[in-house]
């Protein structure tokens, strides 16, 4: 009787184990992640190692959601909240001596679809990934494109001003592309560390692409009238901020822009280039696995690791 009964509970037991283990075995969980980092951008107003502007870092937080498709692979969407600046301020000693003086700040959201390639099996039990897992990635998405400048102590929309005669819409489609590496912190948290590049379809980002005025300057002075009596004359005071080319009261030298023939200049010329930008993150991911949700209902006890 006594064997009988041993058989029994040790049996209840095993069954009790494997159907534990058997959640963990057939689960093959979304996750969700956020992460936080710094943005570079690059444009007319920066470009390594083509010009001596100063690098002008700024910060972006980002949400993401993955889903595994594949035994390397596993399809993710983003959204982020992306801050991005650049200029050639005059007084900068790594510029040249006579700077645009131009200078820009957004404030962008935006959206992706990507699919990432991991070096090990993601199509696994999660409780089995590997600690270490590089991967890489690339996608499409959308983003807002806002570029602002201060004038007056104020901040301005330079989007509606079209400063270059050359409309450009307030969203750009971006393709994300980079690599990342994952550490296995406990049974559902992972440690996520990225570097994510964006190419655009604009070269807006910054308000700025040709390389001087000549093309449209003449616009620019008959909006701004002889003393900025004109019908618009913050297109002027927004696109030619060299001190070079201003009165003591700070207003646009109108006859001394009109002398030069429009060979002021404002970016790099580099039409073919479109704008982009660089993101470094670190992140926590969170594995959805059916196993937290239970568990996060039992007792005190209940613990990540």
């Amino acid at each position: 009787m006594r064997n009988i009964i041993f058989i029994c509970l040790f049996l209840s037991s095993w069954s009790a184990h494997s159907q534990s283990f058997n959640r963990y075995k057939s689960e093959k969980p979304a996750s969700i992640s956020a992460s936080i980092g710094g943005t570079q951008y690059f444009g007319d107003l920066y470009s390594f190692g083509k010009n001596n502007a100063p690098m002008t870092p700024r910060w972006n937080a980002n949400i993401s959601f993955r889903y595994t498709v594949g035994t390397h692979l596993r399809v993710r969407g983003d959204f982020s909240y992306v801050k991005i600046a650049g200029g050639n301020p005059s007084s900068d000693p790594r510029y040249a001596p006579q700077s645009p003086n131009l200078h820009f700040e957004a404030q962008n959201w935006e959206a992706s679809s990507l699919l990432e390639y991991y070096w090990h099996p993601v199509k696994t039990p999660h409780i089995n990934r590997s600690f270490w897992n590089p991967y890489l990635f690339v996608g499409m998405g959308m983003t807002t494109n806002r570029p602002k400048t201060l004038l007056r102590n104020e901040w301005i929309d330079l989007q509606p001003f079209q400063l270059e005669n050359n409309p450009y819409e307030r969203f750009t489609v971006t393709f994300p592309m980079g690599l990342g590496v994952k550490y296995k912190l406990n049974l559902y948290l992972d440690l996520t560390l990225e570097m994510n590049y964006r190419m655009t379809l604009t070269d807006y980002l910054d308000d700025v692409s040709a390389f001087n005025v000549n093309e449209f300057y003449k616009d620019l002075v008959a909006d701004y009238g002889t003393h900025g009596d004109g019908p618009d004359p913050d297109r002027l005071r927004l696109a030619i901020r060299d001190p070079n080319f201003l009165e003591e009261s700070g207003e646009p030298d109108v006859d001394k822009i009109l002398r030069n023939g429009g060979r002021y200049r404002r970016g790099t010329g580099l039409n073919h280039l479109n704008d982009s930008y660089l993101t470094f993150n670190a992140g926590i991911e969170i594995y959805l696995s059916k196993e937290i949700f239970r568990n996060s209902t039992r007792n005190k006890n209940f613990r990540f690791w």
